[in-house]
This record gives C-alpha cells, structure tokens and sequence, in this order.
C-alpha cells in the first residue's frame, strides 16, 4: 500500500510543477513544463514523470518534448519508475541522480529569528552563491536561476522567501517555503547559506522559522528534497528529519 504522506508529497511536486509553469504538454507518463523567460533553468523546461511509463520509449518522450532546448532534464517522481529508466536513459547520455524525499517527524521548533523577505533583498547573495556555485556561466543564465523565483510564487497558494541576517542586516542564510494549507502541505526548498557565514547557525534559524511557520499554517506534511550523494542529508537527520522515499533526476547537456 501506497504511503499517504508519499502520495500527498508527490501530489504537491506535480501541481507545484504545473502551476508554476507558463505552459504544460501532457505526456505519456507525465507532462512537459516550459518557461521562456527562464530558458537557462533546467527545472523550469523539463519532462516530470508520475506514473508508469514505458522505459525504453521515454528517451524519444524526452527527445520530442525538450528537442529545441540545448539541454534534457526528466524528473521521475515514482522510485520504482524512476529505477526502471535509468539504464535506457543512461545508454542515451544522461547522468543519474537519487534524490531523498524528507519527511519532518521531529518536534516543531519554537520558531527561529529568520524573516520573511522580498526576492530583490535575496537577488545579491543568491548571484554570488550561484557563481560559486557556476563560475563558468555568463550574466544571462545567473540572472535566469536568480529571477527564476518570480515564477514560484504561482507555485503554490501561499509562498515565502525567508532569511536569517547578520547583525548588519545582510542576509546571510535563505530558503523558500511552499504551503498547501487545504491538504496541509509545506515544502522547504533551497535552503542556502553564503560561504562567508557557513557554521554560524543561520540555516538553523532559516529551518526553525520555516517548520514553524508550516505548523502554525496547519501543515502536518512538512518534507523536503535532498540529495542522496550530499552531506545536508545527515544535516536535515539531525533536525528531525526522516527518509520516506526517492525521485529521480535526469540530466543531459
């Protein structure tokens, strides 16, 4: 049998995925989402697959679908699906990443001292932590991952910026927050820190703030993503969180 809190989970990630869109083709399996004014971000043109699709057709699905992008991504919500395609995908040329699906099952915090922001008090620091993150990009395709925000806020019904500042007032940890208050829903999402203020507690209190507020806007299904490969997994662990499932990200070009 199914897990509801999965089900629930994956439902938020399609509708998310859907509403943010400028556009959607539905596709054996799934759907297309496209975005012109963001062309340079993966997620904002790419395949999402929900359900059973036939494996060795998706690489031509993709093909069709995202055929005048100079880039493939194909996001594959269902563990079982997901496992499945990865040979015929990888003989095709993609690269293969798991991703953990989260679930928060520890206390709630008390709240913490980040705040809710605007996106231009975020566009400096998220343009530096992408150029680190990027150094070989030029202006355009920052700009593309910096503004590609403006676009989450059709995400869901109620979406959040949130920073934790110095005591100069730079903003020096960030994160989204996505609520779905009528299922009781919340995703946290991009939780980042600045390299100059890394291990001094501002993701901390970004967290905090946002599982707070999640509880206070009635969301028992409080989760997020991670990478299966990367350290923040044992991070997020300690802080209550816990491993109810995989997705699984595709990637050429």
């Amino acid at each position: 049998m199914p897990n509801p809190e999965r089900q629930r989970i994956d439902s938020f990630l399609s509708a998310f995925a859907r509403r943010q869109a400028a556009r959607t083709v539905d596709l054996p399996g799934g759907f297309a989402v496209y975005d012109d004014a963001f062309a340079h971000s993966h997620a904002n043109n790419q395949v999402v697959i929900e359900t059973a699709v036939d494996s060795e057709a998706l690489p031509g699905i993709a093909e069709e679908a995202l055929g005048h992008l100079p880039h493939r991504m194909i996001s594959v919500l269902d563990d079982e699906t997901g496992t499945a395609c990865a040979e015929p995908l990888i003989r095709a040329g993609y690269t293969h990443s798991t991703y953990l699906v989260m679930l928060h099952a520890g206390p709630v915090p008390a709240g913490g001292p980040a705040e809710e922001v605007d996106l231009d008090a975020l566009r400096v620091p998220l343009a530096r932590r992408w150029r680190g993150f990027l150094p070989a990009a030029d202006d355009e395709v920052i700009r593309h991952l910096v503004d590609r925000r403006e676009a989450r806020r059709r995400g869901a019904d109620v979406v959040r910026f949130l920073g934790a500042r110095t005591e100069e007032g730079e903003i020096a940890s960030w994160a989204d927050l996505y609520l779905d208050p009528a299922s009781g829903t919340a995703q946290i999402e991009d939780l980042i820190t600045s390299e100059a203020h890394l291990n001094r507690g501002y993701a901390d209190a970004v967290l905090a703030t946002a599982l707070r507020m999640a509880a206070d806007m009635g969301c028992g299904t409080r989760f997020l993503i991670a990478d299966a490969a990367d350290w923040p997994r044992h991070w997020y662990e300690r802080r209550g969180f816990s491993v109810i499932g995989h997705s699984h990200c595709f990637e050429r070009g």
